[in-house]
This record gives structure tokens, C-alpha cells and sequence, in this order.
């Protein structure tokens, strides 16, 4: 029993030695493991460290380079600032120097004002008492007091003076006049010789060119047709003779002429002639000469220079192209007046503007329809009004004709540029304007009726071709119209031999098949 038991306890002292050898083993060997970790993390950190004094080496040496760069670049802007100051201080110097200069020259010049005020003053003083030892002298021999002797002295003086006066005024108004007259000679004749005017006289016919003669037979139409529908939707005379290759528009309204002629040439480029397709063209080539309207009168604005003219106006000035006066074109009246106007205010050192735009627009009111009443003058007033043009231009227009006075010289040059225009040689033709004004009188005689829609003078006064509005006037009223037309010129107008009244009424209907 105590063997056994001795045994066990043996057995167990053995086993508690064995393990315990076992756990320092362990011990030992985690204490080398330790160690190990240890040093590797030693190793890391040593690695770490060199690894961050490297980085931190190279952000110093960035920092440096930073830093020296700053650092220059200061020093050259002060370097910079420095020799500006220095640029200051010579010019700060140089002006000193300048002032201290001229401070001398001032105080050398007073003081020889100075002396010479004191010398005056001497001279003053012996003159008075010469004068008054004279004066004194004059009254013991005269027997006048110095009063009476000053005021007889005064009014001999007076009339003297009176009279150089007169005599000078007289020679200066006499060498006034004969300078003026020179250089207004002058004056004009500079601006005439550079506005280079050229003498043209229009005409009331026109010229189609034909590519051959067989177009003048589809011109004509069947039984005429085509020839009267174009005449009666241009309002001109279409002369068809032994012209080869072309056809004569003959109308006293240039605008009429122009519409005939490009319709004409458009149907002639298009070969379909026939009374439908005729009114087409005419309608087309309405659109397309209100455009052409438009930029004759912005070419116009540009070859003049001239600049921010309302639209509706410069639509009228183009209007002036289709416009004559006595034979003479407006547009070209017009474009020479202002350059005339402008030439002389140039010479004269006026406003040049003023006067370019009062020449160009002076008779902007013959472009407005006949059917406007007032003088040319009146409707050019009160279009140049109506679209913002300044007074002053308003104003030289309105005095153009002398129906008021003159307000200002840039309308005097105006006028006279208006009549330099008007009255050289080769410009106007009396008789045109009196056969332009009959016929003119003849249409506004026929449109003067209620229900008349058109009318066209044709044949050179001969005949008149009135349109009227179906929808207003029948049948009978047209030949009643007719009547009372022809009865109201035989009454108002002065023509030799006959003129034909021929009132046209025609009546559409049209319908669409759906």
C-alpha cells in the first residue's frame, strides 16, 4: 500500500519536473521570439526612420530652392522699384532744378519791372507837371479855363474820330464785299470742280434688248392679248416697230418703265407670255423693285458716307432714282446738292453733316406719291420730321425755295447748292417738265373720281386708260365716269387736238374645284 502510493507520488513529482522543463523551454523560446520581433521591428523602424529623414531632406531641399527663388524674385522687384524710385528722384531732381531756374529768371524779372515802374512813375510825374505848367500857360494867353479848353478839345477830338470812323467803316464794308465776293467765287467753284457732276437729261422711253424678232409676235399676243395686258398692269406704252431686236417703253414716270422693263425681260428669260402668267411676272417684279427701291437708296448712303438714316427714308431716297424734275434725275440732283452743300460748309468751317444731309434730303417729298397734297417742300418737311432728323436739317430744307428765312448759313449754302444744280448748263429741259406736269395733271384729274382704281396716260397725252373698281361702279356708271373725265379736262386742261377717255371695267369671278 505505501509503495504504490510512494509510486504515484514519484510518477507525479516526474511529471510536474517534465512539464515544468517543458514551460521554460516554452518560456525561452518565446523570449527569443521576442526577441527576434524585436529586433525586426527595430530593423523597421530604422528603416522608417531613414526613409522619412530622407523625405524630409528632400521637402527642406525643395523649400530651399522655393525660398531662394522667392526670395530672388523679390530682390528683383525691389531692385526694379529701386531703380524706378531713382528714374522718380532724377525726374524729381531735374524739375527742382527747372523751377529753381525759372524762380531766378521771375525774381530778375520783377525786379527789372520793378525799376521800370519806378521809372515810369518818375516819367509820370514830370510829365504832369509839364502839363500842368502848359495847361496854366494856355489859359493866360487863351483866357479859357482848362473846363472850356478840355471840352472844346473833347469835341474837336469826337468829330475827328467820328469822321475816321465812317471813312474806315466805309473802306472795311467796300474791302469786305469784293473779298467775299472772291472767295465765294472761289469757294463754289472748288466744290463744283470736286462733286464732278455729270449732264444728263432723262428721257420718257426706254429700250428692251430682244434676243430676236420673232419675241416681238408673242410679245403682241393673239389678236393682242399679251401686249394689252402688260400695258394696262404697267400703266406704260409698249411701241412695237421696225426697231430690230427691241421694244421702246414709252411713260412720263420712270418707275412705270423700270416695272415694264424687268417684267419684260423676265417673261422674255421665262418664254411663257400670256395674260395670266403676265400678271404674275408684274406682281413678282413689284416685290423685287421695292427691294432694288431700297438699296439705290443705301448705296446712295454709302457712296455720301452718310450714316443712321430712318429705313422709310432711305426707301424714298431710292424712290428719287425714278423721279425727275424738268428732265433732270432727282436722285443725281440730290446726290450733287449735298456734295456741293458739304464741299462749301467744308470750306467755310461749317457743320459739313448738316448740310450733306439737308442736300440729299431737299427734295426727299418728290418721291411721295401724287396722291399727297402739299408742295414738294412741305412733304419733305414733314417726312424729314416725322423720322427723326435734327432740326437743323428740318430747317435748311424748309428754306430751300425761300419760303421762310434763312436760319442758319448751312441752309443758305443749301439753297445756293440747289440752285447751282439746277441751273447748269445741260441740266433741265423747261419742255419735258411742262409735258411730265400735263400728263401727271391728266391721271389726278381721273383718280380724282370715287370708284376709279387706276389710271395711265398713254400715247403722249392722247389717251388715258382708266381702271375702275368693279365691285363699286357698273356698267353704266363707267360710260357715265368716261363722260364726266372727259368733260372735267376739256374744262381744266389746255391739249391740242383730242384725248381718248377709255374706262376699262372688269369683272372676275374665281372658284376652286375641291
Amino acid at each position: 500500500m505505501g509503495i504504490p502510493l510512494l509510486a504515484i507520488l514519484l510518477l507525479i513529482l516526474i511529471f510536474v519536473f517534465l512539464k515544468r522543463s517543458q514551460g521554460l523551454k516554452g518560456i525561452l523560446q518565446a523570449e527569443e521570439k521576442a526577441k527576434e520581433i524585436v529586433a525586426r521591428a527595430e530593423q523597421e523602424a530604422e528603416k522608417i526612420k531613414r526613409q522619412v529623414e530622407g523625405e524630409a531632406r528632400e521637402k527642406d531641399v525643395a523649400r530651399q530652392a522655393e525660398f531662394e527663388a522667392q526670395t530672388k524674385e523679390k530682390r528683383y522687384k525691389l531692385t526694379e522699384q529701386e531703380r524706378r524710385l531713382l528714374h522718380k528722384e532724377e525726374a524729381l531732381e531735374r524739375r527742382y532744378q527747372n523751377l529753381e531756374r525759372k524762380e531766378k529768371e521771375f525774381s530778375v524779372k520783377e525786379r527789372r519791372l520793378y525799376a521800370r515802374e519806378k521809372e515810369l512813375e518818375q516819367l509820370e510825374q514830370k510829365i504832369n507837371e509839364a502839363l500842368e505848367k502848359q495847361t496854366k500857360e494856355l489859359e493866360r494867353i487863351s483866357g479859357l479855363t482848362q473846363e472850356e479848353a478840355k471840352n472844346m478839345l473833347v469835341r474837336k477830338i469826337e468829330d475827328e474820330a467820328k469822321l475816321q470812323a465812317i471813312q474806315t467803316v466805309r473802306r472795311i464794308e467796300e474791302e469786305t464785299k469784293e473779298k467775299g465776293k472772291v472767295l465765294a467765287r472761289e469757294i463754289i467753284s472748288n466744290a463744283i470742280q470736286r462733286s464732278a457732276a455729270e449732264h444728263v437729261v432723262e428721257t420718257t422711253v426706254s429700250v428692251v434688248d430682244l434676243p430676236s424678232d420673232d419675241m416681238k409676235g408673242r410679245i403682241i399676243g393673239r389678236e393682242g392679248r399679251n401686249i394689252r395686258a402688260l400695258e394696262m398692269a404697267t400703266g406704260v406704252d409698249i411701241i412695237i416697230d421696225d426697231t430690230p431686236e427691241a421694244v421702246i417703253l414709252s411713260s412720263f414716270d420712270p418707275l412705270r418703265r423700270e416695272l415694264a422693263r424687268m417684267a419684260i425681260e423676265k417673261l422674255v428669260a421665262d418664254g411663257r407670255i400670256h395674260p395670266a402668267r403676265i400678271e404674275d411676272i408684274v406682281e413678282q417684279v413689284k416685290v423685287e423693285l421695292e427691294e432694288k427701291i431700297k438699296q439705290e437708296g443705301e448705296n446712295t448712303l454709302l457712296e455720301l458716307g452718310i450714316q443712321n438714316m430712318h429705313p422709310e427714308l432711305v426707301k424714298y431716297l431710292g424712290k428719287l432714282k425714278y423721279r425727275t424734275s424738268y428732265g433732270q434725275n432727282v436722285l443725281q440732283h440730290s446726290k450733287e446738292v449735298a456734295l456741293l452743300a458739304a464741299l462749301m460748309a467744308r470750306e467755310l468751317g461749317l457743320q459739313v453733316t448738316v448740310a450733306l444731309r439737308a442736300g440729299l434730303l431737299h427734295d426727299i417729298g418728290k418721291a411721295v406719291d401724287k396722291d399727297y397734297e402739299g408742295t414738294h417742300t412741305e412733304l419733305s418737311v414733314e417726312l424729314t420730321k416725322k423720322y427723326g432728323e435734327i432740326e437743323a436739317v428740318v430747317q435748311a430744307i424748309a428754306s430751300h425755295h425761300r419760303d421762310i428765312d434763312f436760319p442758319s448759313v448751312e441752309a443758305v449754302l443749301v439753297q445756293a447748292a440747289d440752285t447751282l444744280s439746277a441751273a447748269r448748263p445741260g441740266a433741265r429741259r423747261e419742255l419735258l417738265e411742262t409735258y411730265v406736269q400735263r400728263l401727271e395733271k391728266l391721271e389726278q384729274i381721273a383718280t380724282s373720281f370715287e370708284g376709279v382704281a387706276k389710271a395711265f396716260a398713254l400715247q403722249a397725252g392722247r389717251e388715258i386708260r382708266i381702271i375702275v373698281d368693279a365691285q363699286k361702279i357698273s356698267d353704266d356708271q363707267a360710260a357715265v365716269i368716261a363722260r364726266d373725265i372727259a368733260q372735267k379736262i376739256k374744262e381744266e386742261l389746255d391739249y391740242p387736238g383730242q384725248i381718248k377717255v377709255m374706262v376699262i371695267r372688269e369683272m372676275r369671278a374665281v372658284e376652286y374645284a375641291r
